[in-house]
C-alpha cells in the first residue's frame, strides 16, 4: 500500500510539473500556491497578470516563496506582442523591425536589455523570440513578429537574440517549431496546414531553428500547424514525428538534436482544442515528446489545471503515456527550473536599444515638396481586428506620440464595419470633416490584406494626395502618399520615430 501511495504521489507530482497555467489577477490566487506546494513547477504570466514592474516583481517573488525553483514564463516579443507594456505599446521594436535594420549587434542589445527587464522582474523563461521565416505575406498570425522572409536573415537574428536574452539570466523559447509562417490560417482559429515538401522545410523553416539551438536556446515551443511531408494525420504538437523525430533525433539522423525544453503553444487555442479537447491533445503531445504543457490564455483556473493533471495521471494508468515519459519531461522541467540561465559577465544593458533600433527601422519615401509638420495634423487609423497574439488592449499607433510633439493632434479610428454596406463614402466624408483644413496622417497596418482599408486609402488619396501614410504592419504595396513611412511594427516605440519624421522634431525637444 506504502508503495502504491509513493506510486500515486510521483504520479500526481510530475502530472502537476509539466503543467505551465495562467490565472487571473495581479495577486497570486490561493489555488495556485496551493498547487505550487504540491509540485506544480511552471505558471505562465500574460498581460492581465502585470500592472506594472514593482507589482510583477511583488508578484514573481510571491510564487517563489512557495517554491523557490520555478518557472516564470511570460510572452513578450517586444514589438507588437507585448505584456511588460500591454497598456502603453513596447518600448521595442518587433522582430520586423530588428531585421529591417539587419543589425545582430543590434538585436542581441535589444534582447538583452529586454531579457534584463524580465529578469528583474523575477522572469526567467520568455517564450520568444519568434523563430519563423515569413514566407507568405498573407500570413494572418506571425507577419512583424518574424523578422524577415529569408532564412538565413531570419536565422542570424534569431541566434543574436537568444544569445541576448540569456545573456541577461532569461531562457529563450525558439518558437513555434517547425516553422509557421507560410501559413494563411491562424491556428488561435482553426488548423493550418503547410504543404512544403522536406527538402524546403530543411532549406527554409528549419535554418532558424538549427541556429537557435547553436546559440544555446534552452527551450522550443511547437506549432499547431499539419505538415503532411511530415506527418500528415496529427499537428506538430501531438506528432511523435515531429517532435520524438524531427527535432530530438540526432543531427547524424536527419534531425535537430535538441535536448532541451519542449513547449506546447497554447493547447486552448482553436487547432488544437476544437479537434481533441485540452485534455486529450495534452496527454498526446506528452506522448509524441513534448514536456511542458502551455495552458492557461485562455483557460486560466483551478479546474483547468486539476483536470489536466487528473487526464495525464489516468493517461499513465491506462497505457497511454508511458510513465517514464512522464517523468523525463518532468526532469527538463524541474532542470531548467532549477537552473535557468546564468547571467555571464556581457556589455553593459542599453536603456536606448529599443529606440536607436525602431528609428534605424524606418524607410521612409519623401515626395516633392513635403516639408516636417508645423501645426497638429489629424490622424486617420484604419484599423484591422488585432490577432489574438497581439491582443486589442494594447494600444497602436502614432498619434499619442505625435500629440507629444504636436500639441492639438487629434485621431479617427475607422474599421471594416465602417466601409462595409456602402459605408465607404460616409467614413472618407467623416475623416474629411473631422480633419478639416489640418494635415492628415493615414496610419494604417498590413494594408495589402485588408481589401477596405487599401480601397480607403485611394479614395482618401484621391481628395487628399498630400496625406502622410504611416504603414505600421509589413509593407507590401508600393509607397502612397506625400509622404510613406514603414516602421515594420506598430510598438509604441516605432510610432514615436514616425512621429519624429513627421514632425521634425525628437521626443525630448
Amino acid at each position: 500500500m506504502a508503495t502504491l501511495t509513493r506510486r500515486a504521489d510521483t504520479l500526481t507530482r510530475d502530472a502537476l510539473a509539466v503543467l505551465q497555467p495562467g490565472f487571473t489577477g495581479t495577486t497570486a490566487p490561493d489555488w495556485l500556491l496551493r498547487r505550487l506546494g504540491e509540485g506544480l513547477t511552471s505558471v505562465g504570466l500574460f498581460g492581465r497578470n502585470i500592472a506594472g514592474p514593482e507589482q510583477l516583481a511583488a508578484l514573481t517573488a510571491r510564487l517563489r516563496a512557495e517554491r523557490g525553483d520555478l518557472l516564470v514564463a511570460v510572452d513578450e516579443e517586444g514589438g507588437d506582442v507585448t505584456r511588460l507594456e500591454v497598456r502603453t505599446g513596447s518600448s521595442f521594436p518587433g522582430n520586423l523591425a530588428l531585421g529591417a535594420v539587419d543589425s545582430p549587434e543590434l538585436t542581441r542589445a535589444v534582447a538583452r536589455e529586454l531579457g534584463r527587464r524580465l529578469a528583474a522582474c523575477g522572469v526567467n523563461l520568455n517564450w520568444a523570440p519568434s523563430a519563423d521565416v515569413n514566407s507568405d505575406p498573407d500570413n494572418p498570425v506571425i507577419g512583424v513578429r518574424s523578422f524577415g522572409s529569408d532564412p538565413e536573415l531570419v536565422a542570424r537574428h534569431t541566434a543574436a537574440y537568444v544569445e541576448g536574452l540569456q545573456s541577461a539570466g532569461v531562457g529563450a523559447c525558439a518558437k513555434h517549431f517547425p516553422g509557421h509562417g507560410d501559413t494563411a490560417t491562424d491556428s488561435h482559429h482553426d488548423l493550418p496546414t503547410v504543404g512544403a515538401g522536406l527538402a524546403t522545410l530543411h532549406a527554409r523553416e528549419l535554418v532558424p531553428f538549427r541556429a537557435a539551438l547553436r546559440a544555446g536556446a534552452r527551450a522550443v515551443m511547437s506549432a499547431h500547424i499539419v505538415l503532411p511531408a511530415l506527418d500528415p494525420h496529427r499537428p506538430a504538437t501531438l506528432s511523435p514525428s515531429v517532435l520524438g523525430g524531427l527535432l530530438r533525433a540526432p543531427v547524424a539522423e536527419g534531425g535537430l538534436g535538441f535536448e532541451g525544453l519542449i513547449v506546447t503553444d497554447g493547447m486552448e487555442m482553436r487547432a488544437v482544442s476544437d479537434r481533441y479537447g485540452i485534455e486529450r491533445g495534452s496527454v498526446l503531445a506528452l506522448a509524441a515528446g513534448a514536456d511542458a504543457v502551455c495552458v492557461g490564455g485562455g483557460r486560466a483556473d483551478e479546474g483547468t489545471v486539476l483536470r489536466l493533471r487528473d487526464a495525464l495521471v489516468a493517461a499513465v494508468r491506462a497505457g497511454e503515456l508511458p510513465e517514464e515519459r512522464l517523468a523525463e519531461a518532468a526532469g527538463r522541467v524541474r532542470a531548467l527550473a532549477a537552473r535557468p540561465p546564468g547571467a555571464p559577465e556581457a556589455p553593459a544593458a542599453d536603456p536606448g536599444a529599443g529606440l536607436a533600433a525602431a528609428r534605424r527601422a524606418l524607410r521612409v519615401t519623401p515626395r516633392a515638396g513635403h516639408t516636417p509638420l508645423t501645426a497638429p495634423p489629424f490622424v486617420a487609423a484604419f484599423t484591422p481586428v488585432a490577432n489574438i497574439a497581439v491582443g486589442d488592449e494594447t494600444p497602436w499607433g502614432i498619434a499619442a506620440e505625435l500629440a507629444r510633439l504636436l500639441p492639438g493632434t487629434e485621431t479617427g479610428t475607422y474599421g471594416r464595419e465602417a466601409a462595409d454596406g456602402g459605408g465607404m463614402p460616409e467614413m472618407i466624408g467623416d475623416v474629411l470633416e473631422r480633419a478639416g483644413d489640418r494635415r492628415i496622417i493615414a496610419v494604417v497596418r498590413d494594408v495589402h490584406r485588408h481589401p477596405w482599408m487599401a480601397a480607403a486609402l485611394d479614395a482618401l488619396l484621391a481628395v487628399r494626395p498630400a496625406t502622410v501614410v504611416v504603414e505600421m504592419g509589413v509593407p507590401q504595396a508600393p509607397p502612397a502618399g506625400a509622404l510613406h513611412i514603414a516602421t515594420h511594427g506598430a510598438a509604441r516605440v516605432c510610432g514615436r520615430a514616425a512621429a519624429e519624421v513627421i514632425s521634425g522634431r525628437t521626443a525630448g525637444s
